[in-house]
């Protein structure tokens, strides 16, 4: 199976039992209503952050591709924020956190250069293998 299918699946299948569960135990923790309070209060801080740093993400990458920059650093903050904006749409407790690190400016940082490393490795395992009449040829080794 290939890394992609096996992250989509993990995303659609076992994500939302995750959520449930999370979301279960949280509200067995605090009560129902606290729990639909605090999801309601993510929600609604989550969209002021994706806001704010989503102009700000936008409007550094304009500045360095006005004065025609590597956008690297600007693309995969915008991405970033791109992606913690989609799973703060998703509701529940683990899929926030996660989005709330791709939008705090203190913790986007650190998963920019996880998104660097996974990349970097992805491209260097791609360029060593070619195909060869639609068929995979890893070079001999």
């Amino acid at each position: 199976m290939p890394e992609v299918a096996r992250w989509l699946l993990v995303a659609f299948l076992v994500m939302p039992i995750v959520e449930i569960a999370v979301i279960i135990e949280v509200g067995q923790v605090i009560g129902a209503w606290p729990t639909v309070l605090l999801l309601v209060v993510e929600s609604i801080l989550g969209a002021w952050l994706v806001r704010r740093e989503g102009r700000k993400a936008w409007a550094n990458l304009r500045t360095i591709l006005s004065v025609q920059q590597a956008p690297d650093v600007a693309l995969t903050d915008a991405a970033l924020v791109l992606v913690g904006g989609a799973l703060l749409l998703t509701p529940g407790f683990v899929t926030d956190a996660v989005g709330f690190a791709c939008l705090l400016p203190v913790t986007r940082p650190v998963l920019r250069r996880l998104v660097t490393r996974a990349l970097t490795q992805r491209a260097a395992r791609s360029a060593r293998v070619r195909l060869v009449d639609h068929r995979r040829v890893d070079p001999p080794t």
